[in-house]
């Protein structure tokens, strides 16, 4: 691996952020390849199309092109913003959806494989993970029923009998949590 290489990858989001604001495209194809993992398989869990969920990875990363410069490093982290973003999106992708309509998709899109982008993708959802465990029940429940089977606030109040300003609280919470944990 050569230095630039080197100097890439151990780059933070925020300084790549501020180099794509300065419109440098291997600042944007640097956090692509750190973070496409990641928003396509949010995007896939919620809308099991693998055409819409790259419809969707690819309007997030033209988003973060446009606005780089509305991105506030003390609002939390960029794969956190990432993963919200590609639950909302996905969500309203599949409320959009008319029932029965099919829409031919071309499925010939192929990434190459980045061990490092895999093994950081890993690493931050070990992080994750941990984090998870240590919450209540409650809050747990929610944010998995939110984020990780894209269910709306009142679904899941719905599922889980409790009322839907508690649920808000919980997943509030949880992902005020979630955000001092992994900053």
């Amino acid at each position: 691996m050569n230095r630039a290489r080197d100097a890439e990858t151990n780059e933070s989001d925020w300084s790549l952020l501020e180099r794509v604001v300065h419109r440098d495209e291997s600042a944007l194809a640097a956090l692509y390849d750190r973070y496409s993992g990641l928003v396509y398989s949010q995007a896939m869990r919620i809308l099991r199309d693998s055409g819409v969920a790259e419809e969707v990875l690819q309007d997030l990363f033209f988003q973060i092109w446009r606005t780089a410069e509305k991105f506030d490093p003390a609002r939390g982290s960029l794969p956190g913003w990432l993963l919200v973003a590609a639950r909302n999106r996905s969500i309203s992708r599949l409320r959009r959806r008319a029932p029965g309509r099919e829409e031919f998709v071309e499925q010939d899109v192929v990434f190459p494989f980045n061990i490092e982008t895999a093994a950081a993708q890993n690493q931050l959802l070990g992080r994750v993970k941990a984090v998870l465990v240590g919450l209540p029940d409650g809050q747990r429940e929610a944010i998995e029923f939110a984020y990780f089977q894209g269910m709306s606030h009142s679904e899941i109040a719905d599922r889980t009998g409790a009322p839907l300003g508690t649920v808000k609280t919980r997943i509030r919470t949880a992902m005020e949590i979630l955000k001092r944990s992994l900053a």
